[in-house]
């Protein structure tokens, strides 16, 4: 038999935690059949609701099941890689608990897996139920970050994903602080085989990300996978010295020729704010990467456990 983690981080999904259990158990057929033995590894994220106790009595009636709890909420990024970690299994799945990567996929998952390839990513081709505003920003995103990162990132890429053993030793070893796991499922390479399916909306409880979380874990990503926006700011400096020497060479020869006066402090207070402008702008995307150099350099653990059953 050949063992089957499932790595499933958590974050106050008390009502969802059985129901992911048995859903993922009705493939148990298909488990007996391909000889796989499903280990379930639940990664406790700091949850306020009494998500590690649901966990602890799946654990009275399945062996099969562990529990991680961290001290305080580290984040999905964290529980992922917590997960990864513990994971013991010859294959491993990464999968959310709230139900909207469906289990009934792992079939056809494994199928791919035998074929040869190292891991089969699954992605939404749609949006159906998000908010309108949030798609948009969404696809965006996805465009501008391939536009500037050689790391491909597909869009509507979930975090489902079926991997052998040699593909998830590859993502444990880049232990960085600073995770953004699509990126790095995409820059450790191997053969990858994509399944596209329907969005499926979450049956209970409410997503743990707002606009404002997705948007700074935007910033993470392109922080993370690419150097652009740090190229981008100097082009604007040099950019903007330019425009400066060709503006004084232009008041020069109107004074000498025409005896033009300057013009008034109104236009003067546009161009100082224009600059100033983007002079902050760009120490702010510098910024960002010196925090995201700060905390790494600092080497603290990517996560703390509470408890481990």
């Amino acid at each position: 038999m050949r063992i089957l983690s499932i790595v499933v981080p958590c974050y106050n999904e008390e009502e969802n935690v059985r129901d992911f259990y048995n859903e993922v158990m009705k493939n148990e057929p298909f488990f007996k059949e391909k000889e796989l033995e499903p280990e379930f590894i639940y990664v406790d994220d700091g949850s306020k609701d009494n998500t590690a106790s649901e966990v602890k009595k799946l654990i009275q009636d399945d062996p099969r099941i562990h529990l991680v709890s961290f001290s305080r909420n580290f984040g999905k990024e964290a529980g992922l890689y917590a997960g990864l970690e513990k994971a013991s299994g010859d294959y491993v799945v990464t999968m959310d608990v709230d139900m909207q990567d469906p289990p009934a996929l792992l079939p056809e998952m494994y199928k791919y897996i035998e074929e040869g390839y190292d891991s089969v990513a699954t992605r939404r081709v749609s949006r159906k139920g998000e908010p309108p505003i949030r798609s948009f920003f969404a696809r965006k995103f996805y465009k501008l970050i391939n536009r500037m990162s050689k790391t491909e990132i597909v869009d509507g890429a979930r975090d489902y994903r079926f991997m052998t053993r040699q593909f998830v030793d590859a993502v444990l070893s880049m232990k960085e602080y600073n995770r953004f796991t699509k990126g790095i499922f995409s820059w450790v390479g191997y053969e990858t085989k994509w399944i596209e399916f329907e969005n499926v909306e979450r049956i209970k409880g409410e997503t743990k990300w707002s606009f404002w979380k997705l948007f700074l874990y935007a910033i993470d990503g392109i922080v993370a996978f690419t150097t652009a926006p740090l190229a981008f700011a100097s082009f604007m400096g040099v950019l903007f010295c330019i425009l400066a020497f060709v503006l004084i060479i232009v008041t020069i020869v109107r004074k000498a020729l025409f005896g033009d006066p300057t013009s008034g402090w109104p236009s003067l207070v546009c161009i100082i704010s224009l600059i100033s402008g983007v002079q902050l702008f760009c120490l702010g995307i510098i910024g960002q990467y010196i925090s995201k150099t700060y905390m790494e350099v600092k080497q603290r653990p990517i996560y703390i456990i509470k408890e481990e059953i």
